[in-house]
């Protein structure tokens, strides 16, 4: 009887190990870059993390085993600065090339907590004596939305929030304002004083005179019922503008 050999191929077809190896190369760079931006983060902590490494902590969570510096730059390119990316709405998120239901998912949960933290600081205080914190809160909730919106927040006899409401949203440049309404809904809640707050998508917090003549005809309305009108302000990109500061209350 003769045996015969098998011969077996040296490799089967399409199987390239040095497809493999820069595979492997490739995903141990990205590991260890990962565990070098989580390790800065928890030495130097969130004030002194880049922007930057931020986001690409956030993204880590929603794409576990890609690369993600290329796209966390895609998005600070693309909206600005980290407040942008997180507040940007979901369909322009979407337009993102990289972005998916995960990435949105965790930039929005980013954004409640931040939007919470602000939100936390200033209830069941004197908004007055927290005025810097309100301004945060405000800055965080408006500053980065897309379209104008008009928030009322209502205080007790001692200054303290009983309600922070959104009673109309606009358009880019406009959002319109009914000072009846306003002033209903403050005697509803029983509240005491009141602070006027919209933004200005284009990032200029200037007013308009739309924006003086409709803050007189509230505090008419508020004067006429023994409540206080405390200030207006307007929310931009680039900063924010008190009627009170300058002049205008």
């Amino acid at each position: 009887m003769t045996l015969h050999q098998t011969h077996l191929p040296d490799a089967l077809p399409g199987f390239h190990p040095h497809r493999i190896s820069t595979a492997r190369a490739r995903e141990a760079e990205q590991h260890g870059h990962r565990q070098r931006v989580r390790e800065r983060f928890l030495l130097a902590g969130g004030d002194a993390t880049p922007e930057s490494e931020l986001l690409e902590l956030v993204l880590f969570r929603a794409i576990p085993r890609r690369e993600v510096r290329t796209l966390a730059r895609r998005l600070l390119e693309t909206f600005g600065d980290f407040n942008g990316v997180i507040s940007a709405s979901a369909n322009r998120l979407t337009s993102v090339q990289g972005v998916g239901t995960s990435v949105i998912q965790e930039l929005k949960i980013v954004e409640a907590a931040a939007q919470s933290m602000a939100r936390t600081r200033v209830m069941n205080r004197d908004v007055l004596s927290s005025w810097d914190a309100l301004l945060d809160y405000c800055r965080t909730k408006m500053a980065h939305m897309e379209r104008e919106q008009f928030r009322v927040l209502f205080l007790d006899r001692r200054n303290r929030l009983i309600a922070d409401e959104a009673l109309q949203t606009g358009t880019v440049d406009h959002v319109p304002v009914y000072p009846r309404e306003v002033v209903k809904r403050a005697l509803e809640l029983n509240a005491s004083a009141l602070i006027l707050v919209h933004n200005h998508p284009s990032g200029d917090a200037s007013p308009s005179e739309d924006d003086i003549a409709m803050t007189r005809k509230v505090r008419q309305g508020v004067d006429a019922l023994g409540l206080v009108l405390h200030d207006h302000l307007i929310i931009g990109g680039g900063g924010s503008y008190s009627f009170r500061s300058n002049g205008l209350i």
